[in-house]
């Protein structure tokens, strides 16, 4: 038989034999590209963090071009406590040594933890608070209490007033508008019209910044009103609380009349 015929009649099967031959080169160099990434060598070299950078999930990617936003600060508000700070001067003085001091302090403690979880920073002042001068709030108030001498049974009541010569009158009087009415409305104490001089001019107005509405409450008599003032801090606290936030957010309080400055 010739060498033609003996090839024709059992033909080489070239492709079954190239293909697997293919595959085992193709596994083989996948293990070697394998073992060198986790070897030290590959390690040297930065081929596993380069597959770490490859592979990692989107967000881990996000940081890098996006950073985390600050927070912003909270709105302030400031709370000057009538006569706190000045050891010889407590205010008021009742006949069985109940003082001003403790009622405004207690009143004032009270308001600014309602504010603050309203979502404000609160500034508790002492009336001769450094940083008084150039102050900058949302808004200030000043608490204080009035007499605790009986004069008449007229001598009841609260006060609230603003500076006479305010560069910003707007603000002062929507501020003494928004105090008149929810004070008014929560603790049901009438208004007394007896505003002084002092209350005007009270020196706290002419040291804050002048973009700093402000205004003064005679929060009731610790006479007539002691009961109310001392028993029940919590209801005086919440009405200038929500006078105050009356001004802050803008809604609307009838003008209280003689109580503008």
């Amino acid at each position: 038989m010739s060498v033609t015929d003996s090839t024709e009649s059992n033909p080489i099967p070239r492709v079954r034999i190239v293909r697997p031959l293919l595959r085992i080169f193709t596994i083989a160099a996948l293990i070697a590209t394998v073992f060198t990434i986790f070897t030290p060598l590959g390690l040297t070299f930065g081929l596993g963090s380069n597959l770490g950078e490859i592979f990692s999930p989107p967000a881990q990617q996000g940081n890098l071009f996006f950073p985390t936003p600050t927070n912003r600060p909270r709105p302030r508000i400031g709370i000057v406590v009538g006569h706190w700070g000045r050891p010889d001067d407590v205010g008021a003085v009742c006949p069985d040594g109940l003082t001003e001091l403790e009622v405004n302090l207690e009143i004032a403690t009270r308001a600014q933890q309602i504010l603050q979880e309203e979502g404000y920073d609160v500034d508790l002042l002492k009336e001769n608070d450094e940083r008084l001068t150039g102050y900058k709030a949302l808004a200030l108030i000043s608490i204080h209490a009035d007499s605790c001498v009986f004069y008449n049974l007229e001598a009841t009541g609260f006060k609230v007033a603003s500076a006479l010569g305010t560069a910003r009158p707007d603000k002062a009087s929507r501020l003494v508008s928004c105090v008149f009415s929810r004070y008014s409305e929560v603790t049901l104490l009438p208004y007394h019209a007896g505003v002084t001089d002092d209350m005007t001019s009270y020196h706290a107005f002419d040291e804050v910044h002048s973009d700093t509405a402000a205004v003064i409450i005679e929060a009731g008599f610790l006479n007539l009103d002691r009961v109310i003032l001392t028993q029940q801090p919590d209801l005086i606290a919440r009405g200038i609380a929500d006078g105050l936030l009356c001004y802050i957010r803008n809604e609307d309080a009838s003008p209280p009349g003689d109580a503008l400055p």
